[in-house]
């Protein structure tokens, strides 16, 4: 049985001083149900693994660079994640893909570097809306598994996350059918590459203005194995409920 995750992205927000919810977040979930992954940005990953220390919160980064080390003046390797405390890193974003251009060759690179250093990739993909209206979303998600997930990857070390660009940050939803055509179609084409049984390890997160509101909806449809949340997860009293919700839906 996939263990379902509940992913917080908390992009370029937080200070030091934010790293109070994830002391309450740990309170109000000693021992979860599902895995708890909290990714703030890069200056709060070694406070925030430390402050966590024993709890049940696992601390990820955001983006990582392909290579080790060198001349990227700004980039951060997988390596340097590692070692200051992080154990997950989402790759493939569609603000990464669409502020800095990355394709899907670079996407995958990320990937094999993240790895390759032991950390659980998040691997994140999604239509435009001008995708979607033309029809072209399962082409467009065909072409993004395809080209980002390494062949290398298991359901131990990679993790799916659906996230239409269309409804991030911007409070509009996927319907609930809408998420199962994709989340199915995921799936299909996993089982497709890797075989039915390792197809069947991956879990596939959904992502898009998620919320307590609708949280629920979300996780009942099939093949949703948690989310990943952005705005939502920067506040305990937001994030705990969908926490929550996950944890009471099906398995």
């Amino acid at each position: 049985m996939r263990r379902k995750i509940a992913a917080g992205n908390w992009k370029m927000n937080g200070t030091l001083t934010q790293l109070e919810h994830l002391n309450v977040l740990a309170k109000r979930h000693p021992t979860p149900k599902v895995d708890i992954v909290v990714c703030p940005p890069n200056t709060l990953i070694a406070p925030a693994t430390a402050q966590t220390g024993t709890t049940a919160i696992a601390i990820g980064a955001q983006d990582c660079h392909t290579a080790t080390s060198g001349a990227h003046t700004g980039d951060t390797s997988a390596q340097m994640l590692s070692e200051a405390g992080a154990s997950h890193v989402l790759v493939g974003h569609s603000e990464r893909r669409c502020d800095h251009d990355e394709t899907d060759r670079v996407v995958c690179g990320k990937a094999q570097a993240a790895m390759a250093q032991g950390l659980i990739v998040i691997i994140c993909l999604g239509e435009t809306l001008q995708q979607r209206e033309a029809g072209s979303t399962l082409e467009v998600i065909a072409d993004q598994l395809a080209a980002s997930i390494p062949d290398i990857a298991t359901g131990e070390t990679a993790v799916i996350a659906y996230e239409p660009v269309w409804a991030i940050g911007t409070g509009l939803v996927a319907t609930a059918a809408q998420i199962g055509e994709v989340h199915g179609f995921i799936r299909a084409q996993l089982i497709k590459r890797f075989g039915e049984d390792a197809g069947q390890t991956f879990r596939l997160l959904y992502g898009g203005s998620v919320k307590a509101g609708n949280a629920d909806e979300i996780f009942a449809v099939a093949d949703v194995d948690g989310a990943l949340v952005g705005g939502a997860s920067l506040n305990c009293d937001d994030f705990s409920p969908i926490i929550t919700a996950l944890e009471n839906s099906s398995p």
